[in-house]
């Protein structure tokens, strides 16, 4: 099956590394134009660079901060600035965040939820009117296992991305009349930096970090980065014209829930 994102303007936040790099190749290297954002322009200058050097496609820079309500606003005036329209838009802004519960602290709370749901909820609120009056669009909420089945000392994080698949199902039922078809996709285990600034703070090589992660997954090893864009593109695609309302685990088969 040949994915086609030919004429469509994709977002993807926390787009300059990890997942997010990965699935704005993915797009662009299937036809679409698409603005990256993240908080560092450098990085997001080297990603640039990159991508367009790997598929020939049109990749936007967007510094910015999507985790206040004008940080927001900013990110999309400039997409619809640089593209004209949005079509796709994937919330992937977020990071690892745990503790126990009671070491939780309200301002660490606030600052999971403006991350990793508000950010959403804003953005998304910005693409419906669009998308909707086009009668097209795809919005992806990049999750983790962990709101399907939240672990011990797993809050912030699950608790907030347990909100985000809440906000997922919500939006599908009122999108799906008008072809905005949302879903939401559950990371797992896969290759990030995150693991490699773990590897390198325990002083172990990474390939070490990875296997060792790896015993614990029914498949023997952690996935990869554009395995996981692989989906995000399916359902970008028009090939995921029927799928609405989903929570997908891309896991290896990690979650105890399906």
């Amino acid at each position: 099956m040949e994915l086609k994102m030919t004429g469509r303007k994709a977002v993807v936040t926390g787009g300059s590394l990890g997942i997010g790099r990965a699935i704005a190749e993915a797009f662009s290297g299937s036809g679409a134009e698409v603005a990256i954002v993240a908080r560092r322009q450098e990085v997001l200058d080297e990603t640039k660079a990159a991508i367009e050097a790997a598929t020939g496609g049109t990749i936007h820079t967007i510094a910015g901060d999507v985790s206040t309500a004008d940080g927001c606003q900013a990110v999309w005036d400039a997409a619809i600035a640089a593209m004209g329209q949005v079509d796709v838009l994937v919330n992937n802004a977020g990071s690892s965040h745990r503790a126990p519960f009671v070491e939780v602290t309200d301002a660490e709370w606030q600052a999971d939820l403006d991350l990793k749901l508000f950010a959403a909820i804003r953005l998304c609120r910005l693409a419906f009117p669009g998308m909707t009056g086009r009668k097209w669009g795809r919005i992806i909420n990049i999750l983790n296992t962990g709101a399907k089945a939240p672990p011990p000392t797993g809050a912030p994080t699950a608790v907030s991305r347990a909100a985000g698949m809440a906000l997922t199902k919500v939006l599908a039922g009122e999108g799906a009349p008008h072809n905005v078809l949302v879903n939401s996709l559950h990371v797992g285990k896969i290759e990030s930096d995150q693991w490699v600034r773990r590897a390198a703070k325990e002083g172990r090589p990474i390939e070490e970090v990875y296997a060792d992660m790896g015993k614990e997954l029914p498949m023997g090893r952690i996935g990869k980065a554009e395995e996981f864009a692989a989906m995000a593109c399916f359902l970008a695609s028009d090939a995921g014209s029927y799928v609405a309302g989903t929570a997908i685990n891309v896991d290896g088969g990690f979650s105890p829930v399906v």
